[in-house]
């Protein structure tokens, strides 16, 4: 049995008439950045996350880059957050002068420890951005606590967690912004680069909003520096036909989820904790385990696609080595990178995909 880890293909078919009557539309409309388009996805998915205001821009790291300089993080400033995460995390920081500062992760959730993040807190911090890793909430309540009682700026790394609940309530919706993103292999997917920004703040929705367009508060008036980070509204059309589906394709993720966690209960690995009080999306299924490479060939040679999210923690990479964090600084991220292997799981795998893979990878890892 062939098993891709993504089906976007199969996904475009099944999609294929709503979408080029959607594109058909707008081109008729001839308005292809910003505009009605865009203003109707902000006002949908905002609705859907259940936060006041969505921005609607061209990336999920432009989306990060507008949440820090909103939260006022800037040159001499220090924001903590994890080397568990796509480079975008971090890069962001650094394009607003700060200094990024890693805490581990908790071996449990593979998400950025609140203890280990109390622990790194200095004079000089701004900031903190917890990363919902593969769709599962990071543990809000301690980061929003932390952030209150030291007075520092939250900012939610969300750009893996569409539709994630955290005890009730939607992820994206604890911080001053938070940031998604809509590359096309996300849960919510746009055929190519796209992100917003959620914010319940009337003043950050503002700024950012002027941010993304040059800086503009009327045509040709500037009010500020800006950047180009503006969605195109052809994005923002297919956004919106794969929005009214969302739901249901993370509810078959959950499925996928409850077979995978079923099958591999007794297998020599380990899956992460999901708060029974939340949600996790699911935009991949992490296990760990030993001999992984190994393990992923022969799941290949079974026909078996699998992927890697993240094979080195960001403190190892050449163009971030001084940032002061060697190897064995940060042991629970670095022992995760080094076993992390992520299964398919999407709206187009089948039940019997699922339960080929939970059987493919238990003869191979074997039994406990």
């Amino acid at each position: 049995m062939q098993v891709p880890f993504l089906n976007l293909k199969d996904q475009y078919s099944s999609l294929r008439t709503e979408l080029l009557e959607a594109i058909d539309r707008l081109s008729q409309q001839a308005s292809f950045t910003l505009g009605e388009e865009v203003e109707r996805f902000e006002r949908e998915f905002a609705e859907f996350s259940g936060v006041p205001f969505a921005v609607a821009v061209n990336s999920g790291t432009s989306a990060l880059h507008l949440a820090l300089l909103a939260a006022g993080v800037g040159p001499g400033d220090e924001v903590i957050t994890t080397a568990n995460t796509f480079v975008a995390t971090i890069e962001t920081i650094l394009y607003t002068g700060a200094r990024p500062v890693f805490a581990d992760i908790d071996p449990r959730t593979a998400n950025l420890d609140p203890e280990k993040t109390a622990a790194a807190i200095t004079a000089r911090t701004r900031a903190i951005i917890p990363v919902h890793l593969y769709g599962r909430p990071a543990a809000m309540a301690a980061f929003s606590s932390l952030a209150q009682s030291r007075s520092l700026a939250l900012v939610e790394d969300a750009c893996q967690a569409h539709g994630a609940m955290y005890r009730g309530k939607p992820v994206g919706s604890f911080s001053l912004a938070s940031a998604f993103s809509f590359y096309p292999t996300k849960n919510l997917g746009a055929y190519g680069e796209a992100g917003a920004l959620l914010t319940a703040d009337p003043a950050v929705n503002e700024l950012v909003r002027s941010l993304r367009n040059h800086g503009q508060g009327g045509r040709y008036l500037y009010d500020h520096v800006g950047y180009n980070y503006r969605m195109e509204a052809f994005q923002a059309a297919v956004l919106r036909v794969k929005l009214r589906r969302l739901r249901q394709w993370t509810e078959h993720r959950l499925q996928i989820a409850r077979i995978y966690r079923e099958r591999l209960a007794d297998a020599r690995l380990e899956m992460p904790d999901d708060d029974p009080g939340s949600r996790c999306v699911y935009h991949a299924f992490a296990v760990y385990l030993d001999r992984r490479d190994e393990v992923r060939e022969k799941l290949g040679a079974k026909g078996i696609e699998t992927a890697i999210y993240y094979p080195r923690p960001l403190h190892f990479h050449e163009p971030y080595a001084g940032l002061g964090f060697g190897q064995g600084s940060l042991p629970a991220t670095e022992r995760a990178c080094e076993r992390v292997l992520c299964l398919p799981i999407s709206p187009e795998l089948s039940f019997e995909q699922a339960e080929y893979v939970a059987e493919s990878l238990v003869e191979i890892a074997g039994r406990n």
